[in-house]
């Protein structure tokens, strides 16, 4: 308990149900958990095996001084070769004591570290295999603190929790049936002064339980105002906030202040009334084991092994208290971690299934799609769509339109709640993933990198290629020459997300991995509107490139790339309000039609999502039937 902290206002209310593990949920996951373990069975038993010789040393200790006192040291019967016997018998047990405590300490934690490895490789392969829904919903840090600070409380369960756990039990249980053999009537005694230690040791357990969950959850708090003060520190900085967000963090460094005072006051009650008992209970058995021995009831040797069990006795029940603390978190880190693993995927590959034609038309037929499960809130509603094979479309519409929505649909990112999407007549539900993501490639309007090589980042598209295969890549794009320009050419380090390559550099890496991927369909959101003038136009290049031949969907945040598509597609309010020409919608007058004339207006410039967003209110005015697509 020492080292935890909270804060005002400390009180069962503030901790997080996902923290808390009653009866019921802690005997299904001590039940997972054994199921869990079947692979290291044979390595436990092993342990276990060490573990109950280690304590049967240590409790032989005792033993040996007994006999020693009672064969050599009492008056009228002193015994040199007792005495060097049992000198030698005590240090064999200390040796013995020592190489099965090494022993144990390694066997325990091999296996424990073996289990807490596969569960790490088997919660990130979950995590890999789960849907773009999830990680819309959920939180990185929350997922991040499943494969740090939850499995950290699961390792020192197994570096320091099972160890104490068994030794302490079999030590417990061994003490009693030995002090209860060796003088019922002193063990009767002794008895009596253990139940103040086994009540405050249950209050301390009950305290210490809501005090360990208060600290977790100040600390919480105080980390995520680090972290978010140093994240958002230009915006701080920019709006002169630097106090506010100190005091904001005081104010939680303060919390976790008091409930850290607040945990080490109940350790300040308890422990103290632990060593009162202590000494207490060696005074009663020196007081009363003296009597006895004055009515030969018992022998001094006795009353001395006694004084030496009595530590054997109240030291368990103290650790079992401690360890409490361990195995709620333990078991509260084991609960969020079943948690996520039995989490199903919304999007999965069903049995049998088919592998995508080579070539073929996307077709989007009346598909409706909510990110709320139910299909409460339809993002789209009825929208339809043919891309032909070699066609260029474009998508358009305000910030939160659906066109995005509408890309991730035909990239089977997300399957509609209504409605099909396919690919050469195959339902993308039908299809093997892989071919899914061989036919269709997406190209993020930033590229994201990963810490390694360039080469290692264009190759994330196929890890199979080979550095030939990553040339040919980039000179298809035409970035070749630009990449072997650097120091280190393709084996240049990135660094984190790309941070040693510029803006263009980084979506250049982007569109060569695509370029490997050698995809029919491509799915951009468009690639140049984050970048400089200068950079743009190699990208620019880069693109057409990539395009060649190939069925494109392009988010266009620009009225210039709309009008070079062969059709556009208005998106607005969930729908498809309009499918045609730049030609033609600009004769219906609709909506489109509004939109170019107001950038032409204003000498063909500006960024369109912005421009829509703009014209909102105008474009409302306009009634759908005018230029609702007809696909």
């Amino acid at each position: 308990m020492r080292g935890m902290g909270g804060g005002p206002g400390w009180s069962q209310g503030a901790i997080e149900d996902e923290d808390r593990v009653d009866a019921a949920e802690a005997g299904r996951i001590i039940k997972r958990t054994w199921r869990m373990t079947k692979p290291y069975r044979a390595g436990l038993m092993l342990a276990l095996v060490v573990l109950v010789g280690y304590t049967a040393t240590t409790v032989a200790g005792p033993l040996v001084v007994r006999y020693a006192i009672d064969h050599a040291l009492i008056p009228h019967h002193f015994d040199k070769r007792v005495i060097v016997g049992s000198a030698l018998v005590y240090l064999v047990i200390a040796v013995s004591m020592g190489i099965l405590e090494r022993s144990q300490i390694i066997l325990v934690n091999r296996v424990g570290e073996s289990f807490l490895r596969d569960l790490r490789k088997r919660v990130f392969r979950h995590l890999l295999s789960l849907s773009m829904s999830f990680f819309d919903r959920e939180q990185t840090g929350r997922l991040v603190s499943r494969m740090t600070t939850d499995i950290d409380a699961l390792e020192n369960l197994v570096q320091q929790g099972m160890v104490v756990f068994v030794t302490s039990g079999l030590l417990f249980v061994g003490v009693i049936v030995i002090m209860a053999v060796l003088s019922p009537l002193l063990f009767a005694v002794t008895m009596v002064v253990l139940p103040p230690v086994i009540i405050a040791s249950r209050k301390f357990r009950r305290d210490s339980d809501l005090a360990y969950l208060t600290v977790r959850d100040r600390i919480s708090q105080t980390l995520s105002t680090l972290q978010e003060s140093l994240s958002g520190i230009r915006v701080v900085q920019a709006f002169g906030r630097e106090e506010q967000q100190f005091a904001r963090f005081v104010d939680h460094n303060q919390a976790q202040y008091d409930a850290n005072l607040h945990a080490v006051k109940i350790s300040a009650r308890y422990f103290p009334i632990v060593e009162f008992t202590n000494a207490a209970a060696t005074a009663v058995i020196i007081g009363f084991g003296a009597l006895l021995v004055h009515w030969h009831r018992t022998s001094i040797g006795t009353v001395s092994a006694f004084v030496l069990f009595l530590a054997y006795l109240i030291n368990p029940i103290q650790q079992f208290s401690q360890l409490f603390n361990l195995v709620q978190q333990s078991g509260a880190a084991l609960k969020k971690i079943f948690g996520l693993m039995d989490t199903q995927p919304a999007v999965s590959e069903k049995p049998g299934a088919v592998e995508l034609p080579a070539k073929g038309e996307l077709v989007v037929d009346r598909v409706s799609f909510s990110y709320n499960p139910g299909g409460s809130e339809m993002v789209l509603r009825d929208v339809s769509i043919r891309v032909a094979p070699a066609e260029r479309i474009a998508l358009v519409g305000p910030t939160g339109a659906g066109k995005s929505t509408l890309a991730k649909l035909m990239a089977r990112f997300y399957d509609p709640v209504e409605g099909t999407v396919s690919f050469g007549g195959v339902d993308l539900r039908d299809a093997t993933f892989a071919s899914v993501r061989q036919r269709i490639a997406v190209v993020p309007q930033e590229g994201f990198l990963f810490h390694g090589s360039i080469l290692d980042n264009v190759r994330l598209a196929d890890e199979t290629a080979t550095e030939d295969d990553v040339r040919r890549a980039l000179r298809t794009i035409g970035c070749e020459a630009r990449f072997d320009a650097l120091p280190e050419g393709l084996q240049t380090e990135v660094r984190e997300r790309g941070s040693r390559l510029s803006a263009g550099e980084r979506q250049l890496v982007s569109l060569a991995r695509a370029a490997l991927a050698n995809p029919d369909v491509l799915i951009l959101d468009e690639a140049t509107s984050s970048l400089d003038p200068g950079t743009e136009s190699e990208v620019e290049r880069a693109l057409a490139a990539l395009m060649a031949g190939r069925t494109v969907i392009v988010i266009a945040h620009r009225l210039s790339t709309a009008e070079r598509a062969d059709r556009v597609g208005v998106v607005d309010n969930g729908g498809l309000l309009e499918l045609g020409t730049h030609d033609e919608l600009v004769a219906k007058g609709g909506r489109y039609a509004a939109l170019y004339t107001a950038w032409v207006g204003q000498g063909r410039g500006g960024d369109l999502t912005g421009d829509l967003d703009a014209l909102g209110p105008s474009l409302d005015r306009i009634a759908p039937s005018e230029g609702a697509a007809k696909p």
